[in-house]
C-alpha cells in the first residue's frame, strides 16, 4: 500500500491484553509441517496475517495488533484466529501509544523447522530516548500456530522517526536454501541472512547501501536462478515518480563483505512506489509489476491521471531495461472505469494465480476511487495473465457495491487499500484478500474465493475490526502479509 498512509492508529483484543495469544479452536496439525509459505501451523493450508496498527491495547491507543486468520477447506473464519500484540505472552516489548505494531508484515520460515514464521514491523517503536526509530519482531510458527517471539537486531545508524520496519520482505536472496529477510524504512535498510537462531539472531546482518531513502521493498525471483532479487523504490527531488533498481546475488563478490555479493541493475524507464513479482506469462521467470498511483503534475510529468501499473517481464538476465513494458490504467481498453484524479490506481498490488491456469494474475487497488456519491470508497481491479503477458480482456472491477460483496460503498472506506492473493482453502486457486482500512472508522477485510472462471462473490466473507475483537480506531487492513 501507499506508505505515507501507514500512519496507522490501531486496536487490540481484550484477550491479548491479559497476556496470552488467542488460540485456535481447531485441532493442531499432526503430520509433518507442510513447509508452505504463510502456513503458520503446518496443516497444509496457507494462512493470512492482517495488520491493525492503530488498535487499542488495553487503554493504550494505536499500540497496534496483528490478526492471523488460519486457512482451512472452507477458507478463513473469525473463529480460527490468533490476535497478537506486544502484550501477548512471549512477544518482546510492551504495547505503547502510537507504536503501530503491525505496520509492516512478512512471512517466511526463518528457523527452517517447516513452519512459516511471521515478521512484524513496529515502525514507531522508540529505542532508548529516540522516538519513532522502529523495530522488527519474529513470531514463531508451530503445529499449534504462532506463539512466542524474538526481536530482530537493527542495523546501526537508525534515525528518529525513520520508520524502520515499515516494509519487510523475505526470500532466499543468495541461493543457499535459507530464508533471508530485508527490512527498510526512510533512513536505513537492512539485509538479514538466514538461518536465524530462536533468539532472532541472523547468520549475518548488513546494511544495504545501494539504495537511497526508501520505505518500500519488493522481492521475488525475476531471473530464474536460485536466488531471489530485491527492489527498493525510492524518490529523488529530480524524480518524484520513483527510482527502480533491483539487487541481484553475485557469487563472485568479495569474501567477508556481505553486500559486495550483490549487483544493482537500474530500470531507467520504470516508475512506481509499490510492486509485486509473479510469472504472468508462464515462461518460468518472475515478472516485476510496479504501481505508479500518483497523478501527473509539474514535478512529475509522467504517469497517467488516476494512476497506472507497468509490467516488466523477467528473463535469464532479469528484466531487460530496454524492453517496452506493458502499461495498464483505467483508460486502457478493456479495463473497467476511467482514470480520474486521485483514484490511486496502483497504490496496492498483488500477484497470484486466481483461476489455476498457471499464469499469474494481478489485483490492483485504487482506494481513492469514487463510486457514485461515495467519495474515496475504493475499488479493486483484477487483470489476468496469459502466454502473451498481462491482458485486459475479461478484466473485472470490484467495489462494495458489487453484487455479492459484503457491505456498501461509503465515503472514505478505502476499499482496496491493501490486496493479497493467496490460496486459503487449498483448491489450487488464489483467493483475494482486500483491506478496507477506514471501514466504519476502524477497518475491515473482505475475502473473495478464486475459481476456474476467476473470482466469485458467492460466499464472500467480510470481517470488521469489531468482528475480530479489536478495539479503537484499529485500521484493520492497512497491511496484509505477503
Amino acid at each position: 500500500m501507499h506508505k505515507p498512509l501507514r500512519l496507522a492508529l490501531a486496536s487490540a483484543t481484550a484477550a491479548a491484553l491479559t497476556g496470552g495469544l488467542l488460540t485456535l479452536t481447531a485441532a493442531p496439525a499432526t503430520a509433518a509441517p507442510s513447509g508452505l509459505a504463510a502456513d503458520f501451523n503446518g496443516d497444509g493450508y496457507r494462512d493470512t496475517a492482517v495488520g491493525a496498527p492503530c488498535a487499542t491495547v488495553g487503554t493504550v491507543s494505536c499500540a497496534g495488533a496483528v490478526v492471523v486468520l488460519y486457512g482451512s477447506s472452507s477458507g478463513v473464519s473469525a473463529t480460527r484466529k490468533t490476535v497478537i500484540t506486544q502484550n501477548s505472552t512471549g512477544v518482546p516489548g510492551t504495547a505503547e501509544e502510537l507504536d503501530r505494531f503491525g505496520g509492516g508484515l512478512a512471512t517466511g520460515d526463518l528457523d527452517a523447522d517447516g513452519y512459516a514464521d511471521l515478521i512484524v514491523g513496529t515502525p514507531n517503536e522508540g529505542i532508548g530516548d529516540r522516538a519513532g526509530v522502529g523495530s522488527a519482531t519474529v513470531i514463531w510458527g508451530s503445529k499449534s500456530g504462532l506463539s512466542g517471539g524474538a526481536s530482530l537486531p537493527s542495523p546501526s545508524g537508525l534515525n528518529e522517526w525513520g520508520g524502520y520496519s515499515g516494509s519487510i520482505a523475505t526470500g532466499d536472496f543468495n541461493g543457499d536454501g535459507r530464508t533471508d529477510v530485508t527490512i527498510t524504512g526512510q533512513s536505513r535498510t537492512g539485509l538479514y541472512r538466514g538461518p536465524f537462531a530462536r533468539t532472532g539472531k541472523p547468520a549475518v546482518l548488513s546494511a544495504v547501501d545501494e539504495v537511497g531513502s526508501t520505505d518500500e521493498v519488493i522481492a521475488g525471483n525475476i531471473d530464474g536462478d536460485l536466488a531471489a532479487e530485491r527492489a527498493y523504490p525510492y524518490t529523488l527531488e529530480s524524480d518524484e515518480a520513483g527510482v527502480i533498481e533491483y539487487v541481484d546475488y553475485d557469487p563472485e563478490g568479495w569474501d567477508n563483505h556481505p553486500e559486495s555479493d550483490y549487483t544493482t541493475t537500474a530500470l531507467p524507464a520504470a516508475e512506481g512506489h509499490q510492486g509485486a513479482v509473479g510469472d504472468i506469462d508462464g515462461d518460468g521467470y518472475g515478472d516485476l509489476v510496479l504501481g505508479d498511483h500518483q497523478d501527473p503534475r509539474a514535478d512529475k510529468p509522467s504517469g497517467h491521471k488516476g494512476g497506472q501499473i507497468s509490467v516488466w517481464y523477467g528473463g535469464p538476465n532479469g528484466p531487460d531495461p530496454a524492453q517496452t513494458p506493458t502499461i495498464v490504467h483505467q483508460d486502457t481498453t478493456g479495463v473497467p472505469g476511467s482514470g480520474e484524479a486521485d483514484d490511486l490506481f496502483g497504490s496496492a498490488l498483488a500477484v497470484g494465480d486466481i483461476n489455476g491456469d498457471k499464469y499469474a494474475d494481478v489485483a490492483v487497488g485504487a482506494f481513492g476511487e469514487d463510486n457514485g456519491t461515495a467519495k474515496e470508497s475504493g475499488s479493486v481491479t483484477v487483470l489476468f495473465g496469459s502466454a502473451t503477458g498481462l491482458r485486459t480482456s475479461n478484466a473485472k472491477s470490484y467495489t462494495q457495491n458489487t453484487t455479492g460483496v459484503p457491505g456498501s460503498s461509503e465515503t472514505g472506506d478505502a476499499f482496496g487499500m491493501t490486496v493479497r492473493l493467496t490460496d486459503l482453502d487449498k483448491n489450487g486457486k488464489a483467493d483475494l484478500v482486500i483491506g478496507t482500512g477506514y471501514e466504519n472508522g476502524y477497518g475491515a477485510i473482505t475475502v473473495l474465493k478464486g475459481t476456474a472462471s476467476g473470482l466469485t462473490t458467492t460466499g464472500a466473507k467480510s470481517f470488521t475490526a469489531r468482528d475480530l475483537s479489536l478495539k479503537g480506531g484499529a485500521d484493520l487492513g492497512w497491511e496484509i502479509a505477503q
